[in-house]
């Protein structure tokens, strides 16, 4: 079954939405969604019930505001939906940190090391999932040990205990503007992990064209909150049949 994840990016306990990646120029959810009639995480999850959330804590990311800032609410919506939670993350003590708060710790390759990620997979398996964060159709990466060319990595995370592999691109991310079908059949060639997609995703179409890439899942936020995506394939899974 294909997995339809929530996008939630939390700022100051309020749900903003992403625009091209640019964090700076996040604004409340409920300016722009058309499904949402306020900002506030636990009003939005138990209004539209998804299965799975995946939270970026933005305090964290930008650097304006400790763990504790958004820590309780984030707490709050894992006990209501599977939550994978994203801020960073650069150290096994804060890899330690996600996973006391929800299900699964994200760590990205444009904050984590290879030795990271190999450390918190193997003491933790099962629950961490690796953002492979594409800009400009590199990866963005501060570890030399980390291959800049997407597909090289995934081989590398082939030997690892993930839960999932992330592809990110940010180029892509509240944009609306599709995806690149061979470079995704690739990548779910190469991998032996669960593929999911974040970004470019327009309409339901889209979702049923990953499902048949053999891409697992797809994360998110923009197509719901403008109506492009029914919000019911967020509480089940979805199906080709129902279309």
């Amino acid at each position: 079954m294909f997995r339809v994840v929530f996008v939630m990016d939390i700022f100051n306990r309020s749900v903003v939405l992403a625009k091209g990646g640019i964090r700076e120029k996040y604004l409340p959810i409920s300016d722009s969604s058309i499904i949402c009639s306020n900002s506030d995480p636990l009003d939005i999850v138990q209004f539209l019930q998804p299965r799975e959330v995946y939270i970026a804590d933005l305090n964290i990311l930008q650097g304006k505001g400790p763990l504790e800032t958004n820590a309780e609410i984030i707490r709050e919506v894992s006990l209501r939906a599977d939550a994978m939670l994203d801020f960073g993350i650069s150290s096994m003590e804060e890899v330690e940190k996600a996973l006391s708060i929800a299900r699964t710790a994200v760590i990205g390759t444009e904050t984590g090391t290879l030795s990271i990620i190999k450390d918190a997979a193997f003491e933790n398996p099962g629950r961490i999932s690796v953002s492979i964060d594409m800009k400009h159709g590199k990866v963005l990466k501060e570890d030399p040990e980390i291959p800049e060319a997407p597909l090289e990595i995934v081989k590398i995370l082939n030997s690892f205990p993930l839960k999932d592999l992330i592809f990110l691109d940010l180029d892509r991310v509240g944009t609306a503007s599709g995806f690149d079908p061979e470079f995704l059949r690739k990548l779910v060639e190469y991998s032996r992990h669960s593929v999911l997609l974040a970004g470019g995703v327009r309409d339901m179409e889209d979702l049923f064209a990953l499902e048949g890439l053999g891409i697992r899942g797809a994360l998110i936020a923009t197509a719901v909150h403008s109506g492009l995506v029914s919000p019911k394939v967020l509480s089940s899974w979805l199906r080709s049949d129902n279309k």
